[in-house]
């Protein structure tokens, strides 16, 4: 049990939750943080207290981790303003994202802490506004927001990359995915990540991940192969051929060593492999 979640009242259903019901939970937690520990109340009521939604919360954090002397703050604001205006699935995905590491990630005791101290969540929404950019046809500012991304988070995404909903990226330093990488829904991914081509040429040279997939904490995945769903990828492992659904590879090269142990893996995020799986 995790005494300091259950201090505020959890949420019926982290998945089926209602966006207001999410942010007024939000809310609530950055009441209390200020009240106890008033040396970050500029801090939070900036962050989250002095905005009205979800979304103006979100975009306020895109822009002043994003802003530079190339590009102000103000700039980056009114770009992910229009973006979540535009496109209600940004919001959605958001929703999804922070959801995935309150219940994947036992150090996240509340949901406000992706959104204000979690460079893996900040690091994936920025992603996801970049590929809105992209898709949008405005990809010489989408690569500004890639390179951003890169100096501020140590994470990069190419902004045509696909990536699904439900996505938790663990700590998130030294995380590369590549132009033609998909990432399914809900998958787990820890730092030092790569989903990376195996050379120069061009066309559709990333990996394909399915749903429900867990990467364990270094682990490279090269070339245009798929993971099948709900599999699991041992940490350290470099993979080089197609990995079946459910199962658990490892290794350099990876092989398959087992069953992924549940059908799930990637919200159960067990990363132990057992004595049978190795030998």
């Amino acid at each position: 049990m995790n005494l300091q979640k259950d201090m505020i009242e959890p949420l019926s259903d982290a998945r089926d939750a209602p966006r207001d019901s999410v942010w007024g939970r939000i809310q609530r937690e950055a009441r209390i943080a200020v009240r106890d520990e008033p040396l970050l109340g500029a801090l939070i009521h900036a962050g989250l207290l002095h905005h009205a939604t979800f979304e103006a919360a979100l975009a306020y954090r895109f822009s002043l981790k994003l802003a530079s002397r190339e590009m102000s703050e103000q700039i980056l604001r009114e770009i992910a303003d229009d973006a979540f205006a535009r496109s209600p699935e940004l919001s959605a995905a958001a929703q999804a994202d922070l959801l995935a590491v309150y219940d994947r990630d036992p150090a996240t005791h509340r949901l406000m802490q992706p959104i204000l101290f979690f460079k893996g969540y900040q690091a994936l929404q920025s992603y996801r506004i970049g590929h809105w950019l992209w898709q949008q046809g405005r990809r010489d500012m989408a690569y500004f927001v890639q390179m951003r991304c890169s100096e501020a988070f140590g994470v990069d995404i190419h902004p045509a990359a696909r990536i699904g909903t439900g996505v938790m990226i663990d700590h998130a330093h030294s995380i590369v995915i590549g132009e033609t990488a998909v990432v399914g829904d809900d998958v787990s991914m820890l730092h030092s990540v790569t989903l990376g081509g195996t050379g120069k040429e061009d066309g559709d040279r990333h990996p394909k991940i399915g749903n429900g997939v867990m990467i364990g904490a270094g682990a490279k995945v090269l070339g245009n192969i798929h993971v099948g769903h709900h599999s699991r990828i041992a940490a350290g492992s470099v993979v080089l051929a197609e990995v079946p659904p459910c199962k658990t590879v490892a290794g350099v090269p990876a092989r398959i060593v087992g069953d992924a142990g549940c059908s799930e893996p990637s919200n159960t995020m067990n990363q132990l492999l057992g004595y049978n799986d190795l030998f």
